[in-house]
């Protein structure tokens, strides 16, 4: 049951995410029209999982260890994966034309750890797997429409920078698989999964996804991107209020 919620929700993750692509593709002024409130979800539920669903978890997980290492170890990882693999964001659109490779390859790296991100957090409960997934997803479309204007800005032809998103949203499945393969190790060493995963969201919503938010008010003076951001804290904590009454 557990596996088949796996990769029930990291393929619905997947697929959501590759539907924002197309969409893109197909609509991409009206996809740009709502990428900055996309963005300002994806970044409060990010925030919000972490605080509220990841750690606490965690530090039941953590029987008296330091869980806050792990989150500084997550932090510090992710940092060093934008910074030497390239993982690009949204905001890095503009950056001087990134090798479609290193965009591939980065965007197949961030999708394995989301993927393995999944399988911890199911490991510790289906409601933190399920609360855990929509903030992987929220945050993937954003990124996967700015990398697909990446590969396009790199003269990619759109029927191949669809195919390639699609074989980089499988290493999600790969990597939560292969979570679930050594699940042993994984349960033993959960509080580190979690705390991980909770300095993963951290960096990506305070490092990438906030500042930008930041740079968008000052440009455009628009308080709709403060509410979309608010209301993904909110819808968070309405799923982690609701799945805890049934514990």
């Amino acid at each position: 049951m557990t596996l088949a919620l796996i990769v029930l929700f990291t393929f619905l993750g997947s697929i959501t995410s590759l539907l924002g692509t197309l969409f893109f593709l197909v609509k991409k002024p009206i996809a740009e029209a709502f990428s900055d409130q996309l963005i300002s979800f994806a970044a409060g539920t990010l925030i919000a999982t972490a605080f509220l669903d990841l750690l606490p978890e965690a530090q039941d997980a953590a029987g008296g260890a330091n869980v806050f290492m792990p989150v500084f170890a997550g932090f510090i990882i992710f940092f060093l994966a934008e910074r030497f693999i390239q993982l690009f964001h949204h905001h890095h659109a503009h950056n001087n034309n990134p090798s479609t490779y290193l965009v591939l390859i980065g965007d197949g790296v961030h999708n394995f750890i989301d993927g393995v991100s999944i399988t911890a957090s199911f490991l510790a409960s289906p409601a933190l797997g399920i609360t855990t997934s929509i903030a992987v997803a929220a945050h993937e479309i954003p990124q996967e429409i700015a990398d697909m204007s990446i590969l396009l800005a790199n003269g990619l032809p759109k029927s191949k920078a669809l195919f390639y998103n699609f074989l980089s949203a499988l290493t999600a499945l790969a990597g939560a698989l292969i979570a679930f393969y050594f699940a042993n190790f994984v349960e033993k060493n959960l509080y580190i999964f979690l705390g991980a995963t909770a300095g993963f969201f951290i960096y990506i919503s305070a490092s990438d996804l906030i500042p930008e938010l930041h740079e968008k008010y000052l440009r455009d003076k628009k308080f709709s991107h403060t509410f979309f951001f608010l209301f993904g804290i909110v819808t968070v904590f309405a799923f982690t209020t609701f799945f805890e009454s049934f514990k």
